[in-house]
């Protein structure tokens, strides 16, 4: 039986830093209150015509929901940088009126770093989001701002995704001066709370026997998608993989029997009706999907907490956290210490 109530001696690392986001995005956004003014001062002087994003792993997916953000909200080309590119091609560029946003966690991977440094050398504006401030990272950024999530011990990082993701979005706030998404995110902690508190249990039972799934989203929900599908890979070895709801019909429904699981994330945005209408076939062709957001005969509804439709996908990562975190205890492993895998992964 799986038992998805916080307990008050957590089980693992990952349960208590996943719970521990709140407090990580308090940090945050009052670190932030300094740091962004004369940051988005310079964005505005340097008016850039292209945003590059770098990243690995979970922040990666961090990056996704950035190339979201920006390109709806600012109206600016953004493109995902393949960090071989510079680190072991050797590319050079001419990149002015350019932004470069490098994530990372650790700040230490030699190809992020490698890469950030090429674009600076070649014109380009670097703004590093780190947790560790002292890294490499850090070192060739023309700006730094740290994540503030604090230590992490699991391998499975959890709160930093969570504060990559509301750094992302505070920074983009300011910067096109959307005064509802900075009201609601000084609403975001309280709802992380709140977010925690509720149970996908159908979810997780039903996941605690799979061996594979799809997580599906769209728009800024995509790179959440891709987070939860590479958890369930790290934690539970499940063998989840992340589509656009548009994309999976595109030869991936394919594989899709009676009884197949679907995990899907939505928000209140312009992607729901569609994502709703592909979720319906998908049903439909026997697929069993739990979706947040979707209220629709043979889906079973997950809970969530109301918000702005940007911030809606870090209340469901958080709650996503919850439920991996559980379902790789029923399936009797440890999230904190998955086979294979290292807390620093430094590619080159």
């Amino acid at each position: 039986m799986i038992e998805d109530n916080v307990r008050c001696e957590p089980r693992t690392y990952m349960q208590s830093e996943a719970a521990g986001s709140s407090a990580a995005i308090r940090r945050l956004l009052a670190s932030n209150g300094s740091l962004l003014p004369p940051l988005v001062d310079r964005l505005h002087a340097l008016d850039p015509k292209l945003v590059l994003l770098l990243g690995r792993g979970s922040s990666d997916n961090a990056a996704v929901y950035a190339k979201y953000l920006i390109e709806t909200r600012l109206n600016i080309i953004t493109s995902h940088v393949a960090p071989s590119v510079s680190s072991l091609y050797h590319a050079e560029f001419d990149l002015p009126k350019t932004v470069c946003i490098a994530i990372s966690q650790s700040g230490k991977s030699p190809d992020l770093v490698a890469a950030a440094e090429n674009f600076r050398q070649s014109g380009a504006f670097i703004i590093a989001m780190v947790n560790c401030e002292k890294s490499p990272l850090a070192d060739v950024a023309d700006y730094v701002i740290p994540l503030c999530a604090g230590s992490e011990v699991s391998v499975a990082a959890t709160k930093s995704f969570i504060t990559s993701l509301a750094c992302i979005a505070d920074l983009i706030a300011r910067w096109c001066n959307d005064q509802q998404l900075s009201d609601d995110l000084g609403k975001l902690a309280d709802n992380l709370d709140r977010a925690w508190s509720l149970q996908w249990s159908s979810a997780a039972k039903r996941l605690t026997a799979a061996n594979n799934l799809y997580v599906l989203g769209r728009g800024v929900g995509l790179g959440i998608a891709k987070e939860i599908a590479l958890k369930l890979k790290e934690t539970c070895a499940i063998h989840g993989e992340a589509y656009s709801s548009a994309e999976v019909l595109h030869g991936p429904a394919a594989l899709i029997k009676n009884g197949f699981p679907i995990l899907a994330i939505s928000q209140n945005d312009a992607t729901l009706p569609g994502l709703t209408q592909n979720l319906v076939r998908l049903a439909e062709r026997g697929a069993n999907i739990f979706a947040t957001g979707v209220a629709s005969p043979g889906i079973f509804n997950l809970p969530t907490v109301p918000t702005h439709p940007l911030l809606q996908p870090i209340l469901s990562t958080i709650q996503s956290y919850r439920l991996i975190e559980a379902v790789s205890a029923a399936r009797a492993m440890n999230p904190d210490a998955p086979p294979n895998l290292q807390k620093v992964t430094e590619t080159l």
